[in-house]
């Protein structure tokens, strides 16, 4: 187990934005988080990062892995695109909180470095300045600091909205690619259809929990086939 969430509770200045969350994510997970705007969704991941503390309940993790040991990747309203840096220094950075006492980074920052820009395709854009790629580009970019940053944790905020359908794709199919490498991903998302089939497990959330489990049964289940948004010709309900 990787971590296990019991009982999770999260305020703001005395309202309960979200209650009794209760889950458990294995080395090897893909789990997609899924709610409405305002469900919770965003202040659960804060809770993970160890950003937000919990009103009520706690967040146990396995033996080596800390909140800070977390790659992220957050919506991108968050992110500064015309940020002026080097792709280099950007995917870097996520190995500040690991630097400790070292003033630079190591040879093994560099090889991970190296070994990540490979897995997604971007080696050759290592030197080119961050303000002056794409979005896909800058995507890509922000996911291998994410990646760097995590060592077997990676958690992901509504990463691709507003980006091209093609682009997303593309990024799903790398997200694929990652969780098959040993580490296991978080999925904040409203795209249902997209995670349908590549989600291995379901956090479902409206201000409490409203289901945790298996992915084809989440959608086989009468919350899933609504969310959905899939009509009773198909043998579907409409509402939930």
């Amino acid at each position: 187990m990787l971590l296990k969430c019991s009982n999770l509770s999260f305020a703001y200045g005395g309202r309960t934005v979200l209650e009794d969350v209760n889950f458990s994510l294995e080395s090897t997970d893909y789990l997609a988080i899924l709610g409405e705007n305002g469900s919770g969704k965003s202040t659960l991941i804060k809770g993970l990062l160890g950003l937000k503390t919990p009103e009520a309940g706690q967040i146990d993790y396995a033996a080596g892995l800390s909140a800070k040991e977390i790659g992220y990747l957050p919506q991108q309203s968050e992110i500064q695109r015309d940020f002026p840096a080097t792709v280099r220094e950007i995917v870097l950075s996520g190995r500040l909180n690991s630097l400790g006492w070292r003033p630079f980074y190591g040879r093994e920052d560099r090889r991970k470095l190296k070994e990540i820009l490979a897995l997604l395709k971007i080696e050759e854009l290592e030197k080119k300045s961050f303000r002056e790629l794409s979005g896909g580009q800058q995507q890509r970019v922000l996911l291998a600091r994410a990646l760097l940053a995590s060592k077997r944790l990676l958690l992901l905020d509504e990463p691709l909205a507003g980006l091209d359908p093609l682009v997303a794709a593309d990024f799903y199919r790398i997200l694929e690619e990652v969780n098959a490498s040993g580490i296991a991903v978080i999925l904040v998302t409203h795209d249902v259809a997209a995670i349908e089939h590549r989600a291995k497990k379901i956090l479902h959330l409206a201000n409490k929990q409203l289901y945790f489990g298996l992915a084809e049964e989440y959608f086989e289940s009468a919350l899933g086939r609504a969310f959905l948004g899939l009509g009773e010709e198909d043998g579907h309900v409409t509402n939930f």
